[in-house]
């Protein structure tokens, strides 16, 4: 994984749901950090959003992070069944996935299985994602890592994207990250 062939995928971080998983301000927080990392080091991004008719859009933290980023509605747990996400996957020539999100047992679990399925590696980042109860975060962790797909973190991934301390981005990535 580096930066040149590493995207992120957020996945339904929106409405009011955004607000009732396990730790929810912690995980908000963790999410913006990740989102900050990966503009300082030029990662492409893609935008999920569940059925947001219904559950509301992305909420106004990582909206204000992404003004222009476009984000993607799907009425699927697994986004990889809509269209657009595959489109958007493939057009960005990246073969390696951060992906956070909610609900980590639902959408984040079906999703990334189906990216796997898709043949793109998966890393899926363990403080970025989230469910109602830590017992679901928990679940969602161990079907990913039975999966075989990666299990990283906030810090541990972006640092091993920046790979070393004299990258243009450490320095910035280390002040995200104290």
């Amino acid at each position: 994984m580096n930066k040149n062939n590493t995207g992120l995928l957020i996945v339904d971080i929106q409405g009011n749901l955004a607000r009732q998983v396990h730790d929810s301000h912690g995980f908000i927080t963790r999410c913006e950090t990740l989102i900050k990392g990966a503009k300082i080091l030029g990662l492409p991004i893609i935008i999920l959003e569940q059925n947001p008719e219904k559950l509301g859009s992305t909420i106004e933290e990582i909206r204000l992070l992404l003004p222009d980023q476009p984000r993607l509605a799907k009425y699927t747990f697994d986004g990889c069944l809509s269209d657009s996400l595959m489109e958007a996957l493939q057009f960005t020539e990246v073969e390696n996935w951060l992906v956070c999100g909610i609900e980590a047992h639902v959408c984040v679990y079906q999703t990334a299985k189906g990216m796997a399925k898709a043949g793109l590696d998966v890393h899926m980042v363990s403080d970025c994602i989230a469910s109602r109860s830590a017992e679901n975060h928990a679940l969602a962790i161990s079907k990913c890592s039975a999966l075989g797909l990666s299990i990283t973190g906030l810090e541990m991934c972006l640092f091993e994207l920046v790979k070393d301390c004299r990258a243009d981005e450490f320095k910035p990535i280390l002040i995200l990250i104290k």
